[in-house]
């Protein structure tokens, strides 16, 4: 059995530079990841930009340039998030998935893992779940969501040139895969549950394309409609229920069928609370958040600390992004060391603008 001070769960951007923290101020530590670093950022789009700049996505003031000088793409961040792993000489126990964690009476837990077929226990003090919010896709629970032309993963646009492509959902993710599909030659319709899209979920840039492309009839929308049911071929939509929706003279007045080779069920994505539950961790409102000490981002379990998206819970309307999550690590770090951050490992451009503390 192993044992250590510390335990980082998720090697995602801020877990990363919590431990790039750790490492700096002699914190014994062992950091678990299920995946490979980065892990839910190597589901995005290829190509996908971030909403935010590359200033306010780097970690622990290590410069992230991007080749033109714009936002960066996923391939780009990938690349960085690996280059800082290297910079720092992080440690990291990647396709290792944390299966229990187990508090002790005395203080402390021991943390279960599992690689394959072998397992592992570490114990330790303290334990940090840097786990984000984005485990697995929200299903739509209805027949036909298994059939193999359906998917919850935007992957590339190739795939469906000149086939006609069902899109549900309104969120940035489904308008920029509209676009994006579009542009590559699919014949796209997009079903969305709400009248209009949310200019605070979407991309700025990315809505006025849409809107005019929907005026003039080169992309088909369904505003109010809700898939009931998928077959081969076809996809039955249903009026949606939505208060907005009630009042709205486009809610369709019966259901109907859209015929498609293809469906993107971009409908978001929800947060496995498994760990949190195990330890006792107190969730709370529509987004089943843990609840946290905003100073030290300690939860009610002793010793237990939440970091980055994960504190948010599933997040309905978002609130949390990487860039508001540096201050995360400066409360952590603190709070189990009872000193400030190492010089030069939090992001400047967050302490700026107020995102991160000094």
């Amino acid at each position: 059995m192993k044992q250590t001070q510390v335990v980082i769960v998720g090697a995602g951007p801020i877990g990363l530079e919590l431990a790039a923290n750790l490492k700096a101020l002699g914190v014994a530590y062992e950091h678990i990841e299920a995946g490979q670093v980065g892990q839910t950022i190597t589901w995005y789009p290829r190509q996908a930009r971030f909403f935010s700049s590359p200033d306010r996505i780097a970690l622990a003031d290590l410069p992230l340039v991007t080749t033109d000088q714009t936002k960066a793409t996923r391939e780009e961040y990938l690349s960085y998030l690996r280059a800082f792993v290297r910079h720092f000489d992080l440690e990291v126990r990647t396709y290792e998935r944390v299966a229990q964690i187990e508090p002790l009476r005395e203080g402390g837990f021991l943390v279960h893992t599992s690689r394959g077929v072998r397992g592992e226990v570490t114990q330790c003090k303290q334990i940090v779940l840097a786990i984000g919010d984005m485990h697995r896709p929200r299903y739509l629970r209805i027949p036909g969501e298994d059939l193999p032309h359906v998917s919850h993963y935007f992957e590339e646009p190739h795939q469906y040139f000149r086939k006609r492509l069902l899109i549900i959902g309104g969120a940035n993710s489904a308008v920029e895969a509209a676009l994006r599909c579009h542009h590559a030659g699919a014949t796209v319709t997009i079903s969305y549950r709400q009248p209009a899209f949310d200019e605070r979920s979407v991309k700025y840039w990315l809505l006025p394309e849409l809107r005019s492309l929907i005026k003039h009839e080169q992309i088909a929308f369904h505003p109010c409609t809700w898939p009931v049911c998928i077959e081969a071929g076809r996809v039955q939509l249903a009026p949606s229920h939505t208060p907005a929706c009630q009042a709205c003279p486009g809610t369709p007045a019966e259901k109907f069928y859209v015929d498609t080779d293809f469906v993107l069920a971009l409908t978001g994505y929800v947060m496995d609370t498994t760990l949190l539950e195990q330890t006792g961790v107190r969730l709370e409102g529509e987004n089943r958040a843990p609840v946290v000490d905003l100073d030290t981002m300690q939860t009610n379990v002793p010793g237990l600390y939440i970091a980055g998206t994960a504190a948010a819970g599933t997040q309905i309307q978002f609130r949390l992004f990487i860039e508001n999550c540096h201050a995360h690590v400066c409360r952590i770090v603190r709070s189990i060391t009872g000193r400030d951050p190492a010089p030069g490992l939090i992001n400047q451009t967050a302490k700026t603008f107020g995102l991160a503390e000094s």
